[in-house]
């Protein structure tokens, strides 16, 4: 199994970061076999969306409506609604898993892989990547 970190900056900005070039990156070449995004923080997940032409709005405004950021949370310290943030990984994953043909991602067309981060206190996420070749 081949695997790497990726650092990814969010700068303390709430939203979706976008990796599908990494993830090409890291698997360009490597035959038939499946990545693993894995990403280990409490509040943080990994999705495949569409980014752009609004979904990223609209995946924080649905979140922020089924998980509201203020502070009925008992888990309580941190940014306002830090609460909601440990619950993100009920509805959205920590890891996704994507088949890879030739050394390419098999994505649809309008599909990406991207960090979700909901949480403003942290700066910095890290990010697992995991090929196991076929």
């Amino acid at each position: 199994m081949k695997t790497t970190q990726l650092a990814v900056q969010t700068g303390r900005r709430r939203g979706l970061f976008d990796l599908t070039e990494a993830c090409e990156q890291f698997v360009a070449g490597e035959g038939d076999g499946l990545l693993t995004v894995f990403v280990p923080h409490a509040t943080a997940a990994v999705v495949v969306m569409e980014l752009g032409a609004g979904s990223d709005a609209d995946l924080m405004a649905t979140l922020d409506r089924l998980l509201p950021r203020d502070d009925r949370w008992i888990h309580r310290h941190g940014a306002s609604g830090h609460g909601a943030d440990h619950v993100v990984p009920v509805v959205a994953p920590t890891s996704v898993t994507i088949p890879v043909v030739g050394g390419r991602l098999t994505l649809g067309a309008w599909q990406s892989i991207a960090l979700l981060d909901p949480n403003p206190d942290n700066a910095s996420r890290t990010v697992r990547l995991a090929f196991l070749g076929g």
